[in-house]
């Protein structure tokens, strides 16, 4: 009786172990990023000024 005690304790522990690792993780969403894009030729006489855009 106190072997079979012994190994759901220990079953119980592990198991609990276990679970207590593979938890989810909870980051909060970034907040959006203004990132300054260059200016840059789109076509052969097109010039796109810089903007900022957000991400």
């Amino acid at each position: 009786m106190r072997r079979i005690a012994s190994v759901l304790l220990l079953s119980t522990l592990l198991l609990g172990t276990g679970l207590s690792l593979t938890g989810c993780v909870v980051v909060p969403p970034r907040e959006h990023a203004r990132v300054w894009v260059p200016g840059h030729w789109a076509g052969p006489h097109t010039w796109v000024d810089g903007h900022w855009r957000y991400r």
